[in-house]
């Protein structure tokens, strides 16, 4: 286990502190270890939570579906080949 030299510091209501107090002494943990273990449960949660896109299956199946069909944009490709470009303006 790496050695815990970083703090962290919060403000709260009494009540907030006595309802933690008597959540940490339910959990017999010390105050601030639960308090360390219940916002690094959370922080888990939400990174995981938004590190995944959750689409429906009929929209993902029309996503996949639409990965094998042909380039449809072979113009495009074709009207950039051919473009005038134009030459780079210098800095005088």
């Amino acid at each position: 286990m790496a050695a815990k030299s970083d703090r962290l510091e919060a403000r709260l209501t009494s009540a907030q502190r006595r309802e933690i107090e008597r959540a940490a002494t339910l959990a017999s943990e010390s105050v601030s270890s639960f308090v360390v273990t219940a916002a690094v449960q959370r922080a888990e949660a939400l990174v995981v939570e938004h590190s995944s896109t959750v689409v429906p299956a009929a929209y993902f199946d029309r996503l996949v579906a639409s990965l094998d069909e042909p380039d449809g944009a072979s113009g495009l490709a074709r009207a950039a080949r051919g473009a005038r470009r134009r030459p780079r303006i210098k800095a005088a």
